[in-house]
């Protein structure tokens, strides 16, 4: 059964919010699939502990808008990952390097990837499976059209 609407709509919210603040890499993930207690994964990337915080901020403020506040906070800026947990929403929230030790994008390759500026189904994550980019997400910046912005690191055709 794919994301409630709920989930998907605060996934949007939060991925609005953290490009707000200029993260990089966004990404939602449709997991309702295959996880019972939630439905859908932010993943974001920072370029500093102080851009990795604000991000978090700001997202939690956002989603405050829709009278959801974390269920549970982990992880420090410092540390280079927060975790922020909604419930039917976890926002993965890491700098680069720690983004790409834990690979969330490959651990979660069978999942349905969402759309971030309209949570529809963009494929069913062709992109993540078939290793396009270093963090699989796209920036939001520019023309905002996901399926426009070139790759992160893929291969290109001859």
């Amino acid at each position: 059964m794919p994301a409630t609407e709920e989930a998907v709509r605060l996934a949007v919210a939060a991925a609005d919010a953290a490009d707000d603040v200029k993260a990089t890499d966004l990404a939602l993930l449709d997991v309702s699939d295959l996880l019972v207690i939630v439905d859908v994964f932010l993943l974001a990337t920072a370029g500093s502990d102080r851009q990795l915080k604000a991000i978090a901020e700001r997202i939690e403020e956002r989603l405050r808008d829709h009278d959801r506040r974390p269920l549970r906070r982990e992880g420090t800026p410092s540390a280079g990952g927060v975790l922020l947990d909604f419930g039917d929403l976890v926002c993965h929230l890491f700098l680069a390097e720690q983004r790409g030790l834990y690979a969330l994008e490959r651990l979660w390759a069978d999942v349905p990837r969402l759309d971030v500026r309209t949570g529809e189904v963009v494929a069913p994550n062709a992109d993540v499976a078939a290793g396009v980019g270093a963090g699989g997400g796209h920036v939001l910046s520019g023309s905002g059209d996901p399926a426009s912005a070139a790759p992160q690191g893929g291969a290109t055709s001859a």
